[in-house]
């Protein structure tokens, strides 16, 4: 980040492409970018370039950005060049991006970029039609310092053959990620002890548990026990050509969709056909010109003639006609999706981090086109705003677009790109159109970073409000209703069927897995497209859920997150999200679970004590002590009450605790199976001695009595941030000595979800406490209460996350784990996602690729595109979506978009026998979680001859609500053979 604040950067062309870059290095915080244009504001530009509106036309384009793009980013410096740019410019720049410029200019240009000391990153790139390019030089020699961003790989060693070469095995309990030819290092190993010098080696026959070294450890001491190994990454030098060099040479083509596998040399011919077009005539091809198409041909067939033995076998002619006709037109999703490239590849040219882009990427969309061939009539210009896009889809298609009914979930990250996308589309621009956008979520200021629509004001406004006023703003024709509902089986009265049954299509901009599964539901149900995506830092992915056509998001699962087992987080942990995740809920037990329990008992302390009889367990029982203590003993009057409870807690956790422990299992204990207790991943902890000399002790200390004191409202002195002053307050503290006892439970048993052990008397137990409790609240002074804390990443002054990194580095020192920064601890505990502009800028845009395709109708699955995309490495894979999983019974077949509906207010048994038709044997029929009817139960036959709505009414107290025609009902069924067939929902149309 330090070198990337530091970076001046150059951008040439101000169109849609330009812009988008642009909009995304000043988010990412450059030091400046200047902004390099030499041509006015058109009607053409409004199509893709968000910064500029009507009012704009004849100003400068470069100038005519600056206030909307400083807004975004008051850090960054921003300036114009508004007439020609020379070579000799460029070297004020770090990195410089050109989007619209001749091949013979840019070959001057980078020429100069790559012979320059130091050398200047070199980037060109541009988006026509349905078609893009990117070229990088970053010069002769370029370090990139981290290849993809990833955190080392680590393993804990379990044995260390004597051997050549040595197999290193290491514990179950993650698999490894290392793969042949990594490097890695030692530490820690106990016997073998040679390994641990710090010196890379490189490994190989990498497996998930194992891999071996290209080393002879024959003569090394015998492996005893313990040892890290961590991955290590080495800088890697890469070597660019220049473009001169490179246009002749391309060497490999970065590839994005193997179904196209001999596009991007076709592509490479086309983009330096159109330069030549464009060069002798001054002009890009007419759209819809067979005349301009055929001489775009005809360049390409001529430079391919020149290429000797590279030249293509043969050319398809057919692309570079869809190619010249829409070469002009900078459509929005294809700039939103480059400018996202481009973007990360100048940071990464800033920053060293991340592998470049080595050296071309070529892309096109072709399949976004309608399906039905398009007249040069329906691609004349119709003097508005999407002339461009009219130029590569047609005048029928525009129409659609303006008149769909589009319902977007979310308006955070996603969301921003998504509406100003959709404004610049013309999606739901017209009087019959409609779009509709949820988020119950407000603006806080982490967001700005890339929440581009929001601004420092708008902290604390709801984000759909915010948002769809800003894409107003954009195109003031945007038909668009903001609401802050969230969409979920609660709002069914919001977004009901009539609500459903009337969109065109759905577009998710979600951040969670169960938001994603119910819209997914609703969308399936009503049998409604639904254009998926998400991000996790420089990845991103996008999926196709189209009606009949595709599986649904819900048909494939990632696994669930692996949590570490309750006694490992306990008592060994063995690496800092251990500590971290135990610091965390030390931290809401503590300053919130407990204040919050003490005020429940205070505001109805016969409903509390009720509560604890009838729950009568050992988490009641723990729940009462818990208030007891703190009332009691750990009550705190003063601010020196609070240290003193402070050093107690250190003392209990990094020192008492941890003898306890080490008593309970010294260093050499044995299991039943006469393993070593304290063998891999486990850590023999050692107590820590606390020390007012050591700052990470005392800012623990000042840190826990500062949140303790607020829980109590306890007034904080001056003097309490004085380390020598605080220092002398705790070194006043007087601790009980600590013995070890016998028969001290500690889980070891991995299966545990609970820490607590049930007592055979816990009623009698309860009972006690409450007596305690009760008496120990008459001493309270009137109106006493306590102030529970609730864990806020974000405030650096609140001391939540210096305790937190406190808990966690104390808990760390015990079992000699390496400690993290306030930073890193907030990244783990805070269970912060990275989320950065660039990959969700190109998220969006092939999310709006595929928009074009859905609106549009009638194409095929194999016209679909799904894609999980990693802007660090770089790796752009596409596929075709999957179809559903379909069901065959006779001469039946369905699929999960499948509803089968029944016309009548029909009894139950009318049900039986409509499906005793279709040669199924109904067995079970449920609604909602209610059982209707089983065959199984004789009292259930009584039911057959009512009608299927009353039973659901008496039986699932099922209400069906006005707006509703019809009720569900989910039927279990068997074949004749008895096997079971899973059978399509079945909807009774009984109104």
């Amino acid at each position: 980040m330090k070198r990337l604040f530091g970076s001046n950067v150059l951008v040439s062309g101000l169109q849609g492409l330009g812009a988008e870059i642009a909009k995304n290095l000043v988010l990412a915080g450059v030091k400046s970018v200047t902004l390099h244009d030499d041509g006015k504001v058109d009607l053409w530009d409004l199509s893709s370039n968000f910064f500029l509106s009507e009012k704009d036309i004849g100003l400068n384009r470069a100038q005519a950005c600056v206030p909307k793009l400083q807004e975004l980013n008051n850090a960054v410096i921003i300036s114009t060049i508004t007439g020609d740019l020379t070579k000799e410019q460029l070297s004020n720049f770090q990195a410089v991006v050109f989007t619209d410029i001749s091949i013979e200019k840019a070959v001057e240009f980078d020429d100069y970029c790559h012979s320059h000391q130091p050398p200047i990153a070199f980037i060109k790139s541009e988006v026509r039609g349905l078609f893009g390019s990117v070229f990088c030089d970053f010069g002769p020699e370029f370090t990139v310092l981290d290849v993809d961003g990833e955190e080392p790989h680590t393993g804990i060693v379990a044995s260390i053959s004597n051997d050549n070469p040595a197999l290193v095995s290491c514990v179950d309990d993650e698999r490894l990620e290392f793969q042949d030819g990594d490097l890695v290092i030692f530490s820690e190993v106990h016997g073998m002890t040679e390994l641990n010098d710090g010196k890379p080696r490189k490994i190989k026959s990498a497996r998930p548990y194992s891999f071996t070294l290209e080393e002879d450890t024959t003569s090394y001491g015998t492996y005893i026990r313990g040892g890290i190994v961590t991955q290590v990454k080495p800088p890697k030098v890469l070597k660019f050509k220049t473009l001169k060099e490179a246009i002749k040479e391309p060497g490999e083509f970065l590839m994005s969709d193997f179904s196209k596998f001999d596009r991007p040399p076709l592509l490479h011919l086309a983009f330096q056909a159109l330069d030549k077009f464009r060069t002798e005539l001054l002009r890009f091809p007419i759209a819809g010109s067979a005349e301009d198409a055929q001489k775009l041909i005809d360049f390409a067939i001529s430079i391919n003639e020149s290429l000797g033995e590279s030249k293509l076998e043969e050319i398809d002619k057919k692309l570079l006609q869809h190619f010249a006709s829409g070469s002009r037109a900078i459509l929005n999703p294809m700039a939103a999706m480059f400018g996202g490239i481009v973007g990360q590849e100048v940071v990464k040219a800033c920053s060293g981090k991340f592998h470049p882009l080595y050296q071309f990427f070529y892309f096109d969309s072709v399949e976004s086109l309608p399906i039905e061939p398009l007249e040069a009539s329906d691609l004349k210009p119709e003097n508005s705003r999407y002339d461009a896009q009219i130029s590569v889809f047609g005048t029928k298609l525009q129409k659609k677009l303006e008149q769909s009914k589009i319902f977007m979930v979310g308006s955070g990250a996603l969301g921003c790109e998504f509406l100003k996308n959709l404004a610049l589309m013309g999606i739901s621009c017209s009087e019959n159109g409609k779009l509709t956008v949820t988020d119950d979520d407000v603006i806080e200021k982490s967001n700005l970073s890339r929440q581009f629509l929001f601004r420092d004001w708008n902290i604390g406004q709801p984000k759909s409000t915010v948002a769809a006023t800003a894409a107003m703003a954009i195109n003031p024709k945007l038909h668009v209703e903001a609401l802050q509902n969230r969409a979920s089986p609660e709002t069914e009265n919001v977004f009901n069927d009539a609500f459903w049954e009337s969109l065109d299509a759905v577009v998710n901009a979600l951040d969670n897995v169960t938001a994603r599964m119910y819209i997914d539901s609703r969308c399936v149900y009503f049998q409604k497209p639904l254009l998926e995506s998400g991000t996790l830092g420089a990845k991103c992915n996008t999926q196709m859920v189209i009606p009949h056509l595709t599986e649904n998001y819900g048909a494939s699962r990632d696994p669930p997150e692996k949590q570490a087992p309750m006694c490992t987080v306990h008592s060994f942990p063995h690496n800092i999200d251990h500590c971290l995740t135990w610091a965390r809920s030390e931290f809401e037990g503590l300053l919130e679970k407990t204040p919050t329990e003490v005020n429940a008992f205070l505001s109805n302390p016969s409903g509390y004590a009720t509560a604890a009889r009838t729950a009568g367990d050992a988490q009641a029982r723990d729940q009462l002590e818990r208030v007891i203590e703190c009332l009691n003993r750990d009550k705190c009057d003063t601010f020196q009450d609070c240290i003193t409870w402070a050093r107690l807690k250190f003392e209990d956790y990094f020192a008492n605790r941890v003898k306890q422990l080490t008593f309970t299992f010294p260093e050499d204990a044995m299991t039943s199976s006469g393993a070593p207790f304290w063998s891999a991943p486990k850590r023999f902890p050692r107590p820590l001695e606390f020390s007012s000399s050591d700052p990470s002790h005392l800012n623990f200390l000042l840190a826990a009595s500062i949140l303790r004191a607020e829980t109590f409202g306890i007034p904080i002195p001056d003097w309490a941030k004085n380390p020598k002053k605080l220092a002398e307050a705790v070194d006043k503290v007087i601790l009980p000595d600590f013995q070890p006892k016998q028969g001290v439970k500690i889980e070891t048993d991995e299966k545990a979800t609970s820490l607590s052990s049930a007592s055979v008397d816990d009623a009698a137990v309860i009972e006690e406490l409450i007596a305690k409790l009760e008496a120990i609240s008459k001493t309270l002074p009137p109106g006493f209460h306590m102030n529970p804390i609730q864990f806020e990443k974000d405030d650096d002054t609140n001391f939540h996350m210096d305790l937190i990194a406190g808990f966690a580095n104390m808990r760390a020192r015990n079992y000699s784990i390496p400690e993290v920064d306030k930073l890193k601890a907030k990244f783990i505990a805070g269970r912060i996602i990275p989320a950065i502009a660039t990959s969700t800028a190109m998220a969006t845009g092939l999310v709006c690729l595929e928009l074009y395709k859905v609106l549009a109708g009638g194409h095929k699955v194999e016209d679909y595109r799904n894609t999980f995309a990693n802007l660090a490495i770089p790796l752009f894979s596409m596929a075709e979506p999957v179809p559903p999983k379909t069901i065959k019974h006779q001469d039946m077949a369905w699929t999960v978009w499948d509803r089968w509906t029944i016309t009548g207010n029909i009894t139950l048994r009318e049900l039986l026998e409509w499906l005793k038709e279709k040669g199924l044997n109904a067995y079970s029929i449920s609604c909602g979680t209610s059982l209707l009817y089983n065959s199984m139960f004789p009292r259930h036959k009584e039911r057959l001859d009512k009608k299927v709505v009353d039973v659901a009414r008496e039986v699932a107290k099922v209400e069906v609500p006005s707006y509703r025609r019809h009720l569900d009902v989910v039927v279990a069924c068997e074949d004749d053979d008895d096997i079971d067939v899973d059978i399509p929902l079945v909807s009774i149309y009984f109104r």
